[in-house]
């Protein structure tokens, strides 16, 4: 079957449910028809055939060939972090990664692609980062994407919330107020933005009251 291809199958009872059925839904002995839509699938050949090759084989390769594998990585990792996944996640993300950064681009053109490619990564990973409770790997990536575009607004509230969890509520607010400035009705930069402002709040406040103690004593 080809991908979006919709197709039906008519099994007899010996290739479905048997004598016994399912009850209460299929009876004995039935003839079951399937629906069969095929929505997507992943080529994980291709990507194990390009990883088998050795560095200056790959470089050999068209870039059009090393981006559809890449882009399989990051739909494996991406399905890896949507079932909860995140160190699988992360190796796909890392992995494909890997791959770009080992390619020798021929002109500009094929750098900016290879950049382009590398900056959805570096935001997964530093998401699924955080999700793994490493904010300093999750600063790290989002770093990285701002390094391939400074006014990226996802890589900017990855600071931000890894800024948070960190404990450095001025950095984060100070993203967080960039990422803003792009999208000023953005829900989750807002939400993000009061949260910190309000732990930010309360730091200045305890900071306020222990240094008044200090002064008395």
């Amino acid at each position: 079957m080809k991908r979006g291809e919709f197709s039906r199958f008519l099994f007899q009872p010996q290739y479905a449910y048997g004598d016994m059925g399912c009850p209460p839904f299929i009876p004995a002995a039935a003839a079951v028809l399937y629906e069969v839509q095929v929505l997507d699938y992943l080529d994980s050949a291709q990507v194990d055939d390009f990883i088998a090759m050795s560095e200056e084989e790959q470089n050999t390769i068209p870039l059009s060939t090393l981006l559809e594998v890449v882009n399989t990585l990051r739909n494996f990792g991406n399905r890896c972090f949507n079932q909860s996944r995140y160190e699988n996640a992360k190796d796909r993300y890392k992995q494909a990664i890997t791959l770009l950064g080992n390619r020798e681009p021929q002109s500009k053109p094929e750098r900016e692609k290879i950049r382009t490619a590398q900056l959805p990564l570096y935001l997964n990973l530093s998401l699924t980062e955080l999700r793994l409770e490493s904010p300093h790997k999750a600063l790290k990536y989002a770093n990285k994407a701002l390094e391939i575009d400074s006014a990226n607004t996802k890589a900017l509230f990855r600071c931000g919330q890894a800024y948070l969890e960190l404990c450095e509520y001025e950095s984060a607010q100070g993203c967080l107020v960039s990422a803003q400035a792009k999208k000023p009705f953005d829900r989750d930069i807002n939400n993000l933005l009061k949260k910190v402002a309000c732990y930010k709040d309360s730091m200045d406040k305890e900071k306020d009251f222990y240094s008044k103690m200090f002064r008395e004593l």
